[in-house]
């Protein structure tokens, strides 16, 4: 089967506090190109501390008043499956740094108070809803930031999990045996089919698995690796630390 080439660029940065306004500088020009041509950017954000210090810059007055909030449409690529205001939600985080303190209007979380099936099911119903999707296909988000943990997993989608080799659903329910709790997540055809995904990864911890990642020779086993944006770009921006280890 041939390769098809994936529009890859690596930014390695300094230190998180650079990677976050590399990140943003990526996330105003597309924000900039999206409404210019759609009148609309529509972003999805995941949890996890690696994040945090975009979310706080973005939160400082200068980045502030740069961006369209107005224009700007917030979805999750994940969540746990806790309430809204626990420490653990991804919504939670995410409010808490950046969108309770911007002129923000257009968020819509993951439900994880729900059960996890219902829960899945909703929001990919207000998926079908929000990007017009009545006779099938999948959301085209402009941005969709993700991380990686130091095996390889992304979104909440992990290593020898059921949700890889999910095709038809965009959104379904996890169960995660390492941490005995469940999680909704974005599908894999949802997050190929952006226009742009950006990894964040930062920490001397996660070199050896950002190593494999980007060995764009070896066979895909890692989660991250079958993050391949069909028609769109895919973009690392890492630390020195996870460069170098």
């Amino acid at each position: 089967m041939p390769h098809r080439s994936v529009n890859l660029a690596l930014h390695v940065m300094k230190d998180p506090a650079a990677m976050a306004e590399k990140t943003a500088q990526l996330l105003l020009e597309r924000c900039e190109r999206a409404v210019a041509a759609r009148g609309v950017f529509t972003l999805a954000l995941s949890g996890g501390s690696t994040p945090i210090p975009l979310f706080r810059l973005l939160a400082t007055p200068a980045w502030l008043d740069r961006l369209p909030w107005e224009k700007i449409a917030v979805y999750w690529v994940d969540e746990r499956c806790v309430e809204p205001d626990n420490p653990q939600s991804n919504y939670g985080v995410a409010g808490r740094e950046l969108l309770s303190l911007a002129p923000a209007t257009r968020f819509y979380r993951m439900k994880g108070e729900m059960d996890p099936m219902e829960g899945a099911a909703a929001y990919e119903s207000l998926l079908r809803e929000h990007f017009d999707l009545e006779n099938g296909g999948w959301p085209r988000f402009d941005m969709v930031l993700l991380g990686m943990g130091e095996d390889g997993h992304t979104a909440s989608l992990f290593p020898d999990g059921t949700g890889l080799a999910e095709h038809t659903r965009l959104v379904i329910d996890q169960y995660v045996p390492a941490t005995k709790s469940d999680r909704l997540t974005l599908t894999l055809p949802v997050l190929n089919n952006a226009r742009c995904c950006v990894f964040l990864v930062s920490g001397r911890e996660k070199h050896p698995v950002l190593a494999r990642a980007l060995d764009l020779l070896a066979e895909p086993t890692l989660p991250a690796q079958l993050v391949k944006p069909a028609n769109g770009d895919l973009v690392w921006i890492v630390d020195e630390g996870a460069a170098k280890g």
